[in-house]
């Protein structure tokens, strides 16, 4: 398998297994994985109605480009750069592309 296509599967068991979590609280809100391995684009989505709104935002948000993983949204306290480290990627491979450039330097992690 190569380094893409194993990327993916990582992201997919991260993203899935989050998705899994059940809520603190009683709500009509689902979580929904996003993936399109095409374009290497993947995403948590939360969705639903509730309390007359309906509510789509964004909790993670990853895409792969030029081999390596881009965290480019993270609405959670989750440290989702360190669970990839975890899983066997290289922190070289991950750029957290929410952050300034300037300062991905300073993350320890790839800065593009």
């Amino acid at each position: 398998m190569d380094k893409i296509a194993i990327y993916q599967n990582l992201i997919l068991k991260i993203l899935e297994s989050y998705s899994s979590i059940p809520p603190s609280y009683p709500t009509t809100l689902k979580d929904e994985v996003v993936a399109d391995k095409q374009g290497n684009h993947f995403q948590l989505l939360t969705l639903g109605w509730e309390n007359g709104r309906f509510i789509h935002e964004t909790v993670f948000h990853l895409d792969i480009i030029d081999g390596k993983i881009w965290i480019q949204q993270n609405n959670t306290e989750a440290d989702i750069a360190q669970e990839l480290v975890d899983l066997g990627v290289p922190k070289t491979d991950i750029v957290i592309g929410f952050q300034k450039p300037e300062l991905r330097a300073l993350s320890g992690y790839a800065q593009s």
